[in-house]
């Protein structure tokens, strides 16, 4: 079997390849909290609120492919199953049921929070050992950030 090689030297490869799994895993359960509540929310700013959540969704998915493909190319093959993302995401659970879109907004607002403080620690864990990792990180934490201060904004 054919196995991909990494340009990167092993002890910086191990440090990456941790940092690549955990976003992969906090952006594939970003994009189905955004979804489940999605589907889910009610009340009066139900519409603002529905297409905020397709946006995290979008940016969630697009960079969950990056963060993937980026993995696979310096040799680790990346996990994003169910099983996996379920044990190792540091994202809270979302309740089942109607949300109403107040509560939709508290949850996306601690979801992002959560995924922006791993995705700052792995920016630093990456420095290093892969400039080329750290950069994906930063441009996906600048992302993260504009939705998070736009659902702050939408709190009050």
């Amino acid at each position: 079997m054919y196995v991909v090689k990494s340009p990167l030297p092993d002890a910086d490869q191990k440090i990456v390849a941790e940092a690549l799994q955990g976003a992969l895993v906090d952006l594939v359960d970003l994009s189905l909290v955004a979804k489940q509540v999605h589907w889910n929310v009610i009340g009066p700013r139900f519409r603002t609120v529905h297409l905020q959540l397709d946006d995290v969704v979008a940016t969630a998915r697009q960079y969950s492919d990056t963060v993937a493909e980026r993995t696979s190319a310096l040799g680790v093959p990346p996990d994003a199953r169910a099983s996996t993302v379920a044990a190792q995401s540091g994202i809270d659970q979302v309740t089942d049921g109607w949300i109403k879109d107040a509560e939709a907004v508290e949850v996306l607002v601690h979801a992002l929070s959560a995924v922006i403080t791993r995705m700052r620690e792995r920016i630093q864990a990456t420095d290093k050992p892969d400039p080329v990792t750290q950069d994906i990180f930063i441009g996906l934490t600048a992302d993260l950030e504009k939705h998070h201060w736009m659902f702050q904004a939408e709190h009050g």
